[in-house]
C-alpha cells in the first residue's frame, strides 16, 4: 500500500465512524454520480441510492429546464454535501467530463440505449431502468458495449431485489413446495393507459421537444407526452408489455431460473377505448413457451381485475401447490389442502427512511425493493461482479417482450435462435428487430459499438 492509498483508506474509515449503519459496507467506494432523466423515477432511484449510500452526486440531465432545476435543488437538500449539482441539457457533455464513477438512467425508453452505451464508454458504471430498449437490435448492442467496456450494468427490474420475493423463492419454491411447476399466469390490470384526447399544441418552453425526441419519430407535440405519458405511444416504448410485463416474466424468470424462451406467441389490439389518442393496446395476451413450461401474460386496461388483491402478479401454478406474488406480497396454498398455508405483506420501512412517507409521488411499496436493488449494484461495483439484474438478464426479458409485440404485428409465432440472436425463418421478422433512427441519430450495432 503507497502512501496515497493509505491516506484514502484512513479517510474512509474515518468517515465511515460517522455514518448510519447502513452505509459503512460503502465507505470506502464513495461515487460520483450523475442521473440522466430527472422526472419521476429518475428521482425516485436517485433518492434511494443517497440513502443507502454515501455518494456524491454532482451531475444532473434533463431536456426540461424546469425539471432539472427543481431536481438540482431537491438533491442539494438531501445530500449530505448539501452542494447542487451541475446540471445539463445535453446528456454528451455530461458524459464528456468523464469524471462519473456511477450513472443511472431513467430516460424514456427510447433513449435507453444510446445514454447507456455512451456512459459506459465514459467509463462509468450504470443503473439503467427497464426495459433495456424499444427494439432488439439496440438491447444487443448495449449487452456487447457493457461486455466491451468491462462495466457494472444494473437494470432497474427491482423484482429481483423485493425483500418478500426473495423469502418466496428462497422458502417456497427453492425446496420444492411447489413440486413442478407446469404454468405460470401473469397479468396487469391496471388502468394505466391513457384515455383522454387532448389537441396537439407547441411545446412548452421549457421543454427541448427536439432533444427529448431524439432518434424517435417527430409527432406533433401533445400534452400527453410530457410529463410521464409518453408511454401511451409506441414511438416512445413497447406499452404496457414493454413496461409491465417485462417486470412479471423478469420475476418469474428469476424465480424458476429461467433462461431463453423457444417460442412467442401474442394477440390482442384497441378493443374497448377507440378514443383517446393512445395507440398502445388496451387489451393483449402473450405466451412464452419455455420446453414444457408455459408463461402467460395478460393485461387489460379496462374492467375489473379477477384478484383484487393482485392486480400486477404472477402466479406459479405447480403439482404440489400455487404461489401467488405481486410488489404487495404473496400467498402460497399446498395442494389439497396438505400443509400450511403462507403470506406475507410487503414490509415497508417508513420508521428507517422518514423521508419515504413525505417524498411526493413514491410508490412506498416499492421503496425497499429499490434500496436493496441500489445495495446490490453498489456490491457489484466493489467486486467487479454481475448484479442480480445484470445487463445481460434485463436484455433476455426485455428482448422477449419486443418479440410478443412482434408476433401480435405479424399475426404468427416467433421461434427465436439464441444463439444467432435472431427470429429462426422469419425474414420478414428479423427486418423487424431494427427500428429506424430518425437523422441525424444513428443506431447502435452490436458489432460496431
Amino acid at each position: 500500500m503507497n502512501r496515497r492509498q493509505f491516506l484514502r483508506s484512513g479517510a474512509a474509515l474515518l468517515a465511515a465512524s460517522s455514518l448510519p449503519s447502513f452505509a459503512v459496507d460503502f465507505a470506502d467506494q464513495r461515487k460520483r454520480v450523475g442521473l440522466i432523466g430527472c422526472g419521476w423515477y429518475g428521482k425516485t432511484d436517485l433518492f434511494r441510492l443517497i440513502q443507502v449510500a454515501p455518494v456524491d452526486v454532482v451531475s444532473l440531465c434533463d431536456v426540461d429546464k424546469v425539471m432539472l432545476a427543481e431536481a438540482a435543488e431537491q438533491v442539494a437538500g438531501r445530500q449530505a454535501s448539501k452542494k447542487k449539482p451541475r446540471t445539463y441539457g445535453d446528456y454528451r457533455q455530461m458524459l464528456a467530463e468523464k469524471d462519473l464513477d456511477a450513472v443511472l438512467i431513467a430516460t424514456p425508453d427510447h433513449w435507453h440505449a444510446l445514454t447507456m452505451i455512451e456512459a459506459v464508454k465514459s467509463g462509468a458504471d450504470v443503473y439503467c431502468q427497464k426495459p433495456t430498449s424499444v427494439d432488439v437490435t439496440e438491447s444487443q448492442a448495449m449487452l456487447a458495449a457493457a461486455r466491451k467496456y468491462g462495466r457494472v450494468v444494473q437494470i432497474g427490474t427491482q423484482r429481483r431485489s423485493t425483500p418478500h420475493l426473495i423469502e418466496a423463492r428462497e422458502q417456497v419454491i427453492q425446496p420444492g413446495k411447489l413440486g413442478k411447476v407446469g404454468l405460470v399466469e401473469i397479468c396487469c390490470y391496471y388502468h394505466m393507459r391513457a384515455k383522454d384526447n387532448p389537441p396537439d399544441s407547441a411545446p412548452p418552453e421549457n421543454l427541448d421537444y427536439e432533444m427529448w425526441t431524439g432518434p424517435a419519430p417527430l409527432r406533433p407535440y401533445n400534452p400527453l407526452v410530457h410529463p410521464r405519458r409518453w408511454r401511451a405511444f409506441m414511438e416512445y416504448g413497447n406499452g404496457i408489455v414493454g413496461d409491465m410485463c417485462v417486470h412479471m416474466l423478469d420475476m418469474t424468470r428469476w424465480m424458476l431460473d429461467l433462461g431463453w424462451r423457444t417460442r412467442i406467441s401474442s394477440t390482442g389490439g384497441i378493443f374497448i377505448d377507440k378514443e383517446s389518442k393512445a395507440n398502445i393496446t388496451d387489451t393483449q395476451s402473450a405466451t412464452f413457451e419455455f420446453n414444457d413450461l408455459r408463461v402467460i401474460w395478460t393485461h387489460r386496461s379496462w374492467g375489473d381485475a379477477p384478484d383484487p388483491k393482485y392486480p400486477l402478479a404472477a402466479t406459479f401454478y405447480g403439482d404440489k401447490g400455487t404461489l401467488k406474488a405481486s410488489v404487495m406480497g404473496y400467498d402460497f396454498v399446498p395442494a389439497g389442502g396438505k400443509g400450511e398455508s403462507v403470506h406475507r405483506d410487503v414490509a415497508y420501512e417508513l420508521e428507517q427512511y422518514p423521508e419515504d412517507k413525505t417524498e411526493k409521488d413514491l410508490e412506498k411499496h416499492c421503496a425497499p425493493a429499490i434500496r436493496g436493488h441500489m445495495k446490490d449494484f453498489l456490491a457489484a461495483i466493489a467486486q467487479r461482479s454481475k448484479p442480480v439484474a445484470d445487463i445481460e438478464q434485463g436484455v433476455t426479458s426485455t428482448i422477449s417482450c419486443i418479440l410478443a409485440n412482434l408476433s401480435l404485428q405479424l399475426g404468427r409465432t416467433l421461434t427465436w435462435d439464441a444463439a444467432a440472436g435472431k427470429v429462426a425463418g422469419d425474414n420478414e421478422a428479423n427486418r423487424l428487430l431494427t427500428r429506424p433512427y430518425r437523422a441525424p441519430w444513428t443506431h447502435p450495432a452490436p458489432d460496431s459499438i
